[in-house]
């Protein structure tokens, strides 16, 4: 279910916007628009859905128009055309008083400066919001210290900013943004102020956050690395207009056009891609019907020296080698049982490829993935080396 649906959003700055937005209509280019009328385009035509509860990333380079687009969703600035609807809702034409209470209950903004007051408390701060509203002062404690316990600052209302460091100053704002308990998270540039590691936390914090609080997140990043690694999908603009739309794989393995291409080229793939992304298809045998000679067959015709063992629920047993299953043969037995390796090297589909990388180099045998003890893919070298490469990954080995 769509929570915001946007249709053909436009903002023209300027006196001359009628003229420029008809101009902008009949395809002419914004260089050509601001020359004539001296009218610059933010933001061209902008159509995209956010669904309930995901984490969906603007981004763009200076001058996208990505800051410009949140603060039309919540008509900080006003649209020139188009329509924003909140659960159907119609936003452009919502008059002042019905504008400020859905601001106040049901988006909260979280900025990249934290916008602190230095003369109160960390718990004066995160009740703010809710001050202003005029809630019961208890109520709004309650709150508050529920809200700072979500992003691990438990025990430090009674401290000033001064006193933590910036990325502790950044959960402030994030708690003081969740205290309103808003359906929607408009977050522009919230950690590009912070260094690396302060960073690398709160992508850390708002991916475990969301996972209990599981609120919609419209988050703005110059940072495609940070888009890749938070973003459930990503939107990528370029002078006010989309490019592509997508989730992250759709992004890095099948860009839009040479702008999107120039942007993934310097991308880390190994931290962004899981095990999910490169695994492949797995040739297995079951433990309950399948003897050695079924095993040797499979291996053979699949020109493969080893297969994996699974029982009827496809949960993992082990492994079997082809020359241990034709000895096997040889000395006439039917069952696999004593030849199964049991110690077989597993990781989950979530896993990030950063993490296995020493383990993938090193290992002699296909690495199984595993979700519920169920037996998903495996990763050989080839399909990892494939994906690192931004080749389409092989799905046998």
């Amino acid at each position: 279910m769509s929570k915001i649906k946007v249709e053909h959003l436009t903002k023209v700055f300027g006196k001359k916007s009628a003229k420029a937005l008809s101009m902008l209509k009949d395809g002419q280019s914004k260089k050509d628009i601001l020359k004539e009328t001296g009218a610059t385009i933010g933001v061209d035509n902008v159509s995209f859905n956010v669904e309930e509860g995901e984490i969906f990333v603007i981004m763009g380079l200076s001058g996208s128009g990505k800051s410009t687009l949140i603060r039309l969703l919540n008509r900080l600035i006003e649209p020139t055309s188009g329509d924003i609807y909140l659960d159907d809702v119609d936003l452009v034409n919502m008059d002042k008083k019905t504008l400020r209470e859905t601001r106040r209950k049901s988006m909260s903004m979280v900025f990249q400066n934290f916008g602190l007051f230095p003369n109160r408390t960390i718990l004066k701060n995160t009740e703010y919001g809710l001050e202003i509203q005029d809630i019961d002062k208890s109520e709004r404690t309650q709150r508050a210290n529920e809200a700072l316990d979500l992003v691990g600052l438990n025990g430090y209302g009674e401290q000033y900013p001064d006193q933590l460091s910036g990325g502790m100053q950044q959960r402030v704002g994030l708690a003081r943004a969740l205290a309103n308990n808003p359906d929607i998270l408009l977050m522009d540039e919230a950690f590009s102020a912070l260094d690396p590691l302060n960073r690398k936390e709160m992508q850390n914090q708002l991916l475990e956050l969301q996972s209990t609080v599981q609120k919609t997140i419209i988050f703005i990043t110059h940072d495609l690395n940070e888009a890749l690694r938070i973003g459930d999908r990503i939107m990528i603009m370029r002078d006010g207009a989309v490019v592509q739309t997508g989730t992250p794989e759709d992004i890095l393995t099948s860009p839009e056009n040479d702008y999107v291409e120039k942007f993934i080229e310097d991308v880390d793939r190994s931290k962004v891609f899981t095990a999910s992304n490169v695994m492949i298809r797995p040739s297995t045998i079951s433990i309950e019907k399948d003897g050695p000679r079924v095993a040797l067959k499979r291996m053979r015709e699949e020109s493969i020296s080893s297969i994996f063992v699974v029982n009827r629920h496809r949960e993992l047993i082990g492994m079997v080698h082809a020359k241990e299953v034709l000895d096997l043969i040889n000395e006439k037995k039917s069952s696999l049982e004593e030849i199964i390796h049991r110690d077989i090297v597993t990781t989950e589909p979530d896993t990030p490829i950063a993490d296995l990388m020493d383990t993938v180099s090193t290992m002699a045998v296909p690495m199984a993935v595993i979700e519920n003890n169920k037996l998903k893919g495996i990763i050989v070298r080839g399909s990892v080396l494939a994906a690192l490469a931004g080749n389409e990954v092989p799905q046998h080995v």
